[in-house]
């Protein structure tokens, strides 16, 4: 809408046929809005109660805005395994998320042919699983680059003793199209 509103606006200020248009247009729209809140005044006032709808109505796109900002980010997690462990000394056994991502950012790191690259631990359904999400560059085969990070899950597995569901993301976007590989010259 915002950008509607912007294109609009740059219109009227340069093509003079569409601020004719907009001359001719208008009047009609602003005296029907002005005819309905005339029609709805407060019995012996000036004011409309139509302000109120309008003001109730932000005020519901407000809350269901806060709404919707409380909720992103939920099901990160910080725990990537947890055991019991009833040896000589019981106790609880906690690996940590940031193992994972750590790990894998590091494996990953300055490899040439990827523009970036992120690992996150989330909670699904009680248990934990890693979202790893790449950005190859152009020409790199995603099978490939799909097989070597499973490589790469499969040890982090054999290391941590327990199989963690994992989801990789391969994605494209600007800084794939437009990043280039460094070559030898």
């Amino acid at each position: 809408m915002l950008l509607a509103a912007g294109i609009l606006l740059v219109l009227l200020a340069t093509v003079p046929p569409v601020g004719a248009w907009w001359q001719s247009w208008s009047p009609g729209i602003w005296d029907g809005i002005n005819q309905a809140f005339n029609a709805t005044r407060f019995p012996g006032r000036t004011e409309s109660w139509l302000w109120i709808v309008v003001a109730l109505v932000l005020l519901l796109l407000i809350g269901l805005m806060v709404a919707w900002i409380a909720q992103q980010g939920k099901g990160r997690s910080n725990l990537l395994a947890a055991e019991y462990d009833p040896g000589d000394v019981p106790g609880d056994v906690r690996i940590g998320g940031g193992v994972a991502e750590q790990a894998l950012k590091h494996a990953l790191a300055g490899r040439p042919d990827l523009a970036g690259s992120t690992v996150a631990t989330y909670d699904v359904k009680g248990s934990p699983a890693l979202k790893v999400r790449l950005l190859p560059r152009q020409g790199v085969a995603p099978h490939l680059l799909a097989a070597e990070i499973a490589g790469l899950l499969a040890a982090l597995e054999a290391v941590v003793g327990k199989e963690t569901p994992v989801l990789i993301h391969i994605g494209a976007g600007a800084r794939t199209r437009f990043g280039r590989a460094e070559r030898v010259r």
